[in-house]
């Protein structure tokens, strides 16, 4: 049935290849405009927990509270000629700020900070060097819009001031997204010119022609521009995190080349072997397509878990890669076929060197030498390639995660600088305070509001460890009923109105207080600071109101904890949907436990090495980040599904050749050994090829992407090296015959040819040995 499904499919594309050439070219034009709206349309977002207390401080300081707005962001400015003593300063300072009110495009609605005190005693906007002060602004900007103009603001305040000696940034959430996604555009545009001359270079060693090479990039590109045309249309309607894209364009080149390299294969030698063009194009999509699909389905399966994480940012990773994955099957299945079609024997064109064919005869063969070696020895070879693997995963046990922060970016950004400039002239915590909402059932000049009640915890939320400072309306009313005093608010000093409505909503039932921790968001003493204060308010929040507690601590603790609550349902769907697909490919009940057992092992070993690297800084100089002390939350989670799924497209590949000869007649010893020599070739090929995708991804000036790159292309080196040429032959050579058990299943053996069965005589498959041997 299949069969003849593709034959009507080949015979079509024969009739039609030229309408069907100019209906893909008007679909890659098309999609080519619209992937170039997608940077636009993602969003920073998307890693607030639903319903957690973060989330909901963070709607309820939106509107109502002066310097606080839709977006809220603060001024950092530098005066690098005059001091905060010399008449000069203020106004230059002063000019700064007023040209960020009045800035049409920021739509700034409310201030608070050094203008609201200036001429005032208090001083505390003011940094330690007497040159630095600070001004925040709440902005009637939606986040899209403001994360889209606050690169061009910030260029255009360091074009207009630098002359001055005046540094000005711009810090929060809304510039700090604005800043990711100005450096996620020109590191994929670097990371692509990188990864392309070394895709054509390792595709030209592998086909040896210059026309078969173009093909395979040509796949990768069309599924690379499909995915982020259709990312771009999804993006209208649900928000997108900013990390889809570079995600999306890693798998696009990696995975999408990487099927077409076994299509296009299989489609050679199928012509070398003498079959006509559509015989072979048949033939590869029954044998090498079938594979393709069977992998994206695979991928696609264990991508879906992602959705059981309540991260709406992990969510949307989770679909940009299941879609790449699944436009790069259908890539592979249905454009690449039409391609091939078209050029028939013209694949061999622009023949570079001499094409070499292998005839991978047993003893002969360097493959066959290295498997045979492997089989001699399987405990002392399976012994030693676990312990590496296990030394090389220690480091995990101590891997710390957390939410994206000002680390992620360089310090020479200008929303690092001015978060680093925060935190070194007013304090480690200044840049992100834990911020307690009080919200009241009546408004707080209420007599009957238990006023004694909230002092009482503010006090107390005060004193906890680690505390420097706290910040309130409470600091400038005063008497035993200080809130009554907030009626007359229109009365009091400027300076003491404006913290009055900074601190306090305008419809008087809601209040903030923040608390400035010693110690960075990410530090486990703030974390801790969090917890105290969320049992604190638990057990004594006054009578009638109800607190939160949220910030940037908050928001990171919050998201951790929906991801490490995901993981055990993550990866027990996860290893089941492996074990169902793998034991149905091979009607095997104990492959696919040593499958995962040995995945297990191989993601463990890559989070080790990210710990190194990311976690302890190892390498940190050379990848050009800061280490934080801990890895992004998202990253250890999507790599697990990305690893696990391309970890069992080698599988696939190795244990599919050695049951075609365990059913030939050969022993399970001879099989898995002629496995390892026919596909050795192709797995290394294909698994260098995405390495030095990776890997040039890596280079992206953003640490979650550099996390990703790394982690990727260690995890593929590792499996195409250690796991799949030395784990999995030694542990099939022990397991025996069990390999292959199944119930109800006896073994089938066709009649093998003579000299098969001999450990040094020609297998009666040459040709298939041949044509998997031939890309070297």
């Amino acid at each position: 049935m299949v069969g003849r499904i593709i034959a009507k499919f080949v015979a079509v594309l024969g009739r039609w290849r030229l309408p069907l050439l100019a209906i893909w070219l008007l679909v890659m034009v098309v999609a080519g405009i619209l992937a170039a709206q997608l940077p636009d349309r993602l969003s920073g977002g998307g890693w607030f927990v639903q319903g957690s207390q973060s989330e909901h401080v963070a709607n309820a300081q939106s509107s109502g509270f002066v310097g606080l707005g839709k977006t809220t962001i603060t001024a950092v400015v530098r005066d690098e000629l005059f001091t905060a003593k010399d008449p000069n300063f203020e106004s230059r300072i002063r000019g700064v700020l007023n040209d960020l009110r009045q800035d049409p495009e920021l739509e700034a609605s409310s201030q608070f900070g050094w203008s609201t005190f200036a001429g005032e005693t208090e001083r505390r906007f003011v940094g330690k060097d007497g040159r630095t002060v600070t001004e925040s602004y709440g902005l009637a900007l939606d986040d899209g819009k403001a994360r889209r103009i606050m690169p061009i603001v910030q260029q255009r305040l360091t074009d207009k001031y630098e002359g001055q000696e005046l540094s000005v940034q711009l810090v929060g959430t809304a510039p700090f997204w604005g800043e990711v996604n100005t450096l996620s555009a020109s590191g994929l545009m670097r990371a692509e010119l990188i990864a392309l001359p070394l895709i054509l270079l390792i595709l030209l060693l592998l086909f040896r022609s210059v026309v078969a090479t173009l093909m395979s990039l040509v796949v990768g590109v069309t599924a690379l521009v499909l995915t982020l045309a259709l990312l771009t249309v999804i993006a209208s309607r649900i928000e997108l995190s900013i990390f889809v894209q570079n995600t999306a364009s890693m798998l696009a080149l990696g995975v999408g080349i990487d099927y077409s390299l076994f299509v296009i294969r299989r489609f050679r030698d199928e012509l070398a072997a003498g079959q006509d063009v559509e015989a072979a194009l048949a033939k590869s999509l029954r044998t090498s397509g079938a594979t393709v699909v069977a992998s994206g389905i695979t991928i696609v399966a264990a991508m879906a878990t992602l959705v059981l994480v309540k991260l709406p940012a992990i969510q949307s990773i989770a679909l940009g890669a299941s879609l790449v994955v699944a436009i790069s099957v259908l890539t592979s299945v249905l454009v690449l076929p039409l391609l091939l079609r078209i050029v028939g024997h013209g694949i061999n064109r622009g023949t570079i060197g001499r094409r070499k064919r292998s005839t991978v005869a047993a003893g002969t063969s360097g493959w066959i030498r290295y498997a045979d070696w492997i089989m001699r020895r399987p405990v002392a070879v399976l012994l030693a390639s676990v312990l590496l693997l296990g030394l090389a995963a220690v480091p995990a046990i101590r891997m710390n995660t957390f939410t994206p922060d000002a680390g992620i970016i360089p310090s020479s950004s200008a929303a690092r600088t001015g978060f680093d400039r925060i935190e070194e002239q007013f304090g480690r915590g200044d840049a992100a305070p834990l911020r307690v909402l009080v919200e009241s059932d009546r408004p707080l000049t209420d007599p009957s509001v238990d006023q004694a009640g909230l002092l009482g915890l503010v006090a107390k939320l005060g004193a906890l460890p680690d505390v420097v400072r706290v910040d309130s309306a409470l600091s400038v009313l005063s008497g035993t009923q200080p809130l009554t005093a907030l009626a007359s608010v229109n009365s009091m000093p400027a300076a003491a109105a404006a913290t009055v409505r900074h601190f306090v909503s305008e419809d008087l039932r809601s209040t903030i207080v923040d608390l400035v921790p010693d110690a960075h968001p990410a530090s486990d003493a703030s974390q801790a600071l969090l917890d105290e204060a969320r049992r604190l308010v638990e057990a004594e929040s006054p009578a009638g109101m109800r607190v939160s507690v949220g910030g940037q601590t908050a928001e990171g603790v919050d998201a951790n904890q929906v991801v490490t609550d995901s993981l055990p349902g993550v990866v027990l769907i996860m290893l089941a949907v492996m074990y169902l697909l793998l034991m149905l490919t091979f009607r095997s009940v104990l492959l696919p436990l040593k499958a995962i057992v040995i995945n297990l092992i191989s993601v463990s070993a890559t989070y080790g090495v990210l710990v190194l690297v990311f976690q302890d800084g190892h390498g940190a100089g050379l990848l050009g980040f800061d280490a934080s002390g801990h890895l992004t939350h998202f990253v250890p989670i999507l790599l697990l599904a990305l690893l696990f799924s391309l970890s069992t497209d080698y599988e696939v590949f190795v244990l599919s050749r050695a049951k075609e000869f365990y059913q030939e007649g050969m022993s399970n010893t001879r099989s898995v050994s002629l496995a390892i020599a026919s596909t050795g070739p192709l797995i290394s090929g294909a698994a260098l090829l995405m390495v030095a995708v990776f890997g040039a991804f890596s280079l992206i000036p953003i640490v979650p992407m550099q996390e990703l790159g790394v982690g990727m292309a260690v995890a593929i080196a590792l499996d195409a090296t250690l796991v799949r040429l030395a784990v999995v032959p030694a542990a099939m050579r022990l397991m025996g015959d069990l390999n292959w058990w199944f119930p109800g299943s006896g073994r089938r053996r066709s009649v093998p040819a003579a000299g098969s069965a001999g450990p040094a005589g020609q297998p009666s498959t040459d040709r298939q040995l041949s044509t998997e041997g031939s890309l070297r």
